[in-house]
């Protein structure tokens, strides 16, 4: 077994892409992750807010949630509709494009983009968060962990979405069960106490207020918490992931997504008013997160505790599959509408797009070392490309329902129905938009500024690639056809040092192309030759090369030199090119290059490398009408065939 093998598993055929698609049991760890983790930060990002109101402030943490649950619950119905109507690819950029036009799609593509390499960040963040709660000695390396678990959710989602989703389903399902365990068993004894229940482990002392309540103060809290709906719309956006029936399954696997989102936000919400649980310092070395908080408080420190917060460690750690599983499809399209390089919509051994997850590994990487994997420090960036991801989509889908509606020729009976579903995704996207400007207003100081900053680069990014594709595409398009007209053959041209069989392999083949042969000697490339190298040269040249030549009565190849006294080849011989080139004005100058291929990587080190050299500095001048003739001579363990048979790489310099 390869090393490629024992990491990545064994190369997939292209039919076998349908067995890597998943059902609901693997498509909620796959692409709920990071909809169902966002429950530990979401309520913690919210509390923080309200941290200087004190104990006061847990009095308006249950209004504040309601309204994010209000607003959930109307992107699951927008979002339901959405995959019903394009159930290949549901995300906002593909209804952006199809109804808003190519800018909004592009706006769309960028704020997700930013947002899959947020949650990335964030999820990962928070789930070292949680694991230096429950062991604060750890605390010192929390950018080592943040990168360390980024490295293995790369190779597992390297090795593809099936194999990942499979991975992830342990964890996922132990976290649901025991957070819905603790919040059972919590709201319980809240209800039986009559709301004041007694911790089993206290919780932090709440600071003294600081301040007093107001709108703006809850509008923060608001934007704050909206962290906790950024993974509501993975499914929209993969529904190709999932196998037949893909819509069916893609909204089985977003109604469970969202009713356990429910549940964790409203539950988290309850208790941490009841049990009088307040955000901390994350800087500080005695940080305990909420989830950590709330969890003691009901259960204890004992090995139930552990279980649960292993379960949330691993869960908001792997929560960047959901982005390591959309990014890359998203990628994919933008760049199969050529705004990306195309390298993005390449399929790897293993069927994924590992352009996209490496480059998506990399932008989160590079996040969580220079914000030193701290969760609050990076909440500020999340939400703004979510909720623009959202409202843009929404407004897309409500001009879809108004072509749908414009175009139905039926009776007003069958017209309601388009017209209700243009409702929902219009309230939508009044609420996301709304929430948007909120986020916006409330986190700009704090971060959002780099968010914002990042969308009209990306689109600048964007444009600059397609400019160029384009520029690529109508300089190379031929819509005349195949000019037939016989033209005269061109001239050969071939570098040597010393007569060798590579050099007889190129005059060979050169005399294949053309009558018109010239061997260019480079002499004293190693600055110590004799002063009488260009004799010696000469006399080899007429017995291998001349002799040969005029007992078969062919046309013999020229011999020149050009000298090189500085050791340096490439300037010589290009102005011996452009010498060439004005006595023989109008053909074409082929030039080949023969070349040493070794077997083993390591063994190219022994060679100078002067043809790969030469072959650039070629292809850097630009000429058309030069032609770049690569020849390569096979070694081989065996000894030497005399007879060379004729492979070449033909590349025109452009």
């Amino acid at each position: 077994m390869s090393v490629l093998d024992f990491l990545f598993g064994r190369r997939l055929a292209s039919d076998e892409q349908k067995d890597q698609r998943i059902g609901v049991a693997a498509g909620l760890p796959a692409l709920g992750l990071d909809g169902l983790s966002s429950s530990a930060y979401g309520p913690e990002a919210a509390l923080t807010i309200l941290l200087p109101l004190g104990a006061a402030g847990l009095h308006y943490i249950l209004p504040v949630t309601g309204v994010i649950l209000a607003l959930l619950a109307m992107l699951y119905l927008s979002y339901r509709q959405t995959i019903a109507a394009y159930p290949v690819n549901g995300g906002s950029y593909t209804v952006a494009k199809e109804n808003l036009g190519t800018w909004a799609s592009l706006l769309a593509a960028a704020a997700l983009m930013i947002d899959y390499i947020l949650t990335v960040a964030v999820g990962i963040s928070a789930g070292v968060a949680a694991l230096v709660s429950a062991a604060p000695h750890l605390h010192k390396y929390t950018v080592l962990l943040c990168l360390g678990f980024l490295a293995l959710i790369t190779l597992l989602n390297l090795r593809g979405t099936g194999e990942a989703g499979v991975a992830f389903a342990l964890p996922t399902y132990l976290f649901i069960a025991s957070m819905f365990t603790v919040l059972g068993l919590g709201v319980g004894r809240a209800i039986s106490s009559g709301g004041h229940p007694h911790p089993l482990a206290a919780p932090p002392a709440l600071p003294t207020s600081t301040e007093t309540v107001g709108l703006w103060l809850l509008l923060r809290s608001f934007a704050s918490g909206c962290t906790a709906m950024t993974g509501v719309e993975a499914v929209s956006n993969g529904v190709s992931a999932f196998r037949e029936p893909t819509v069916k399954n893609a909204h089985r696997t977003l109604t469970l997504i969202v009713a356990i989102l429910l549940i964790l936000l409203g539950g988290i919400a309850y208790l941490s008013r009841a049990y009088q649980i307040g955000a901390t310092d994350q800087d500080q070395s005695g940080y305990q997160s909420v989830l950590s908080q709330l969890v003691g408080a009901v259960v204890g420190r004992g090995w139930f505790y552990y279980v649960t917060m292993s379960s949330v460690l691993a869960v908001l750690c792997l929560s960047a599959n959901t982005s390591f599983v959309d990014f890359p499809r998203l990628c994919r399209l933008i760049a199969k509408d050529d705004f990306l390089p195309r390298a993005f919509a390449a399929i790897d051994r293993r069927l994924v797009y590992s352009v996209g997850v490496l480059f998506l590994a990399t932008a989160s990487g590079l996040l969580l070392a220079a914000f030193r994997g701290i969760t609050d420090k990076l909440i500020p960036l999340y939400a703004v490309g979510a909720f623009m991801a959202f409202t843009l989509s929404q407004s897309g889908m409500v001009m879809h329902w108004r072509k749908q509606a414009r175009n139905d020729s039926h009776g007003s009976s069958k017209q309601a129905h388009p017209s209700l579903k243009l409702w929902v995704n219009g309230l939508g996207a009044v609420a996301t938009a709304s929430a948007l400007c909120i986020i916006l207003a409330a986190k700009f100081i704090e971060g959002a500024w780099i968010t914002v900053l990042a969308i009209p680069v990306m689109l600048t990014i964007f444009r600059v690639v397609n400019r160029r594709y384009r520029m690529i595409e109508n300089q190379i398009e031929c819509p005349e056809p195949l000019d037939v007209t016989p033209s005269e053959p061109p001239v050969v041209l071939v570098p040597i040092h010393r007569w060798d069989r590579l050099v007889a392999k190129s005059l060979r083949f050169g005399m294949r192309l053309s009558s018109e042969v010239i061997a260019v000697h480079l002499s004293n490339l190693e600055g110590d030759a004799a002063d009488d190298e260009a004799g010696v040269m000469r006399q080899q040249w007429d017995r291998q090369v001349e002799r040969p030549a005029r007992s078969a009565g062919v046309p013999s190849p020229t011999l020149e030199f050009v000298r090189t006294p500085f050791r340096e080849f490439i300037t010589p011989l290009q102005a011996h090119i452009e010498e060439v080139k004005s006595r023989f004005p109008n053909r074409l100058l082929a030039i080949i290059i023969p070349e040493i291929v070794d077997k083993h990587w390591w063994q190219a080190l022994l060679h100078t490398r002067r043809a790969s050299r030469l072959r650039s500095a070629l292809r850097a001048h630009q000429d058309a009408s030069v032609i770049v003739i690569d020849l390569p001579w096979f070694i081989q363990n065996a000894a030497p065939n005399a007879t060379d048979g004729i492979a070449s790489n033909v590349n025109q310099s452009r």
